[in-house]
């Protein structure tokens, strides 16, 4: 996910663990622990038992409650779905799925008397994330990873996973707070944004396309990540091969597109996502033909000839939703992002519609790559 305001808490992580490690069964001696990680969201600490004198290790993870409402319907979500995934691909890589560490109770998660939500996974060995994409290898791998992910989820038996987030991916509603948040202009700031506004209105009908598809039976709901970066794919240290998808805690409902889309958004450009020399922003087709590859031999078959007809459109507007939630949070006093600088919100907007712009320019030769993809999955 994008780096949302940090939860403040009474208590440090590190001095909660040893009392929070006594609610799970875990064999052995707790030697240290630590932070871990560089995600914005949950307060992550890697574990270390002596067990027989092998260090072992696990992840602790105390859930942001207050950018994920429901906590145990997100458990729900994620103890589904890996026990499903991770009885595909246990035979293949053991690591090949994360691994929840149920409570002493039996139960997903350890809910403190303070009121805070615990989870712990098997720590997974010899990979590592990468935080920034730097071959074309690494891109297709990733996509790899997250179309596999999608397909290995297609036959979880019902009921609907719940959703996290309600209404993450529906730009319509996001395009709609964002034209409120101009008209109230509570922080002061509409002034200095009229161009960028100029922007998101004359895209305006870019907002409801795909979800018009989804309800018109054209692009099925399915199950979906929802947040497709690079760092969210664990890779082998030796071979440089996905191993493993993690961060899952937005699996919901949600459309293939998004999850496609948001992976060209983080890849194909070089530039960091608040660069201010937008000149910096371009699109490299290599790294895209790499997704639309990768992607391809992950998902398979399972696609519709509507999705594929969208693969180029879905990076426009995952990027254009994103560009207009900065936009909208820049508006209303920078209250949901983290920010670290003056005006930074407002540089990562920007730098997310001078990439829609340079989307737009080569669509004719992204889509050219997506169809030669396409017709090689046919030969």
């Amino acid at each position: 996910m994008n780096p949302e305001k940090s939860v403040s808490t009474k208590s440090s992580p590190i001095d909660l663990l040893p009392i929070v490690a006594a609610a799970f069964p875990l064999p052995g001696h707790l030697k240290s622990w630590k932070p871990y990680g560089s995600g914005h969201i949950n307060d992550t600490l890697v574990v270390v038992y002596d067990q027989a004198g092998m260090e072992v290790r696990y992840i602790f993870q105390r859930i942001n409650h207050l950018i994920f409402k429901d906590v145990p319907a997100l458990m729900s979500n994620i103890e589904r779905v890996t026990r499903h995934v991770g009885g595909k691909t246990a035979q293949r890589d053991s690591r090949g799925c994360l691994q929840l560490v149920s409570t002493l109770g039996g139960h997903p998660f350890h809910l403190t008397p303070e009121g805070d939500h615990w989870r712990v996974y098997l720590f997974i060995e010899k990979a590592r994330t990468h935080d920034e994409l730097q071959t074309a290898q690494q891109a297709y791998e990733a996509a790899k990873a997250f179309g596999e992910f999608q397909r290995l989820v297609e036959d979880l038996p019902g009921p609907r996973l719940h959703e996290t987030i309600p209404n993450f991916h529906d730009t319509r509603k996001r395009f709609e707070a964002l034209r409120q948040a101009a008209e109230e202009d509570r922080a002061g700031r509409r002034a200095g944004v009229e161009a960028e506004l100029g922007f998101a209105f004359e895209h305006k009908e870019m907002a409801g396309r795909l979800l018009d598809l989804c309800a018109s039976g054209k692009i099925p709901e399915r199950i979906t990540h929802n947040d497709t970066k690079i760092n969210n794919v664990m890779l082998d240290e030796g071979t440089n091969e996905a191993v493993c998808v993690i961060d899952l805690d937005t699996i919901m409902p949600g459309l293939s597109l998004y999850d496609f889309g948001d992976m060209v958004r983080t890849a194909v450009s070089p530039a960091a996502e608040d660069e201010k020399d937008l000149e910096q922003v371009c699109v490299r087709k290599e790294i895209f033909e790499s997704l639309v590859k990768g992607f391809a031999a992950g998902v398979g078959p399972i696609l519709t000839p509507a999705e594929w007809d969208h693969l180029v459109f879905s990076g426009q507007l995952m990027t254009f939703e994103v560009g207009i939630r900065f936009l909208t949070d820049y508006l209303q006093g920078d209250v949901y992002f983290k920010t670290k600088r003056e005006g930074h919100n407002l540089d990562r907007c920007r730098t997310q519609f001078r990439l829609v712009e340079c989307l737009e320019e080569s669509s004719e030769e992204l889509e050219q790559i997506v169809k030669e993809v396409r017709e090689g999955m046919k030969r």
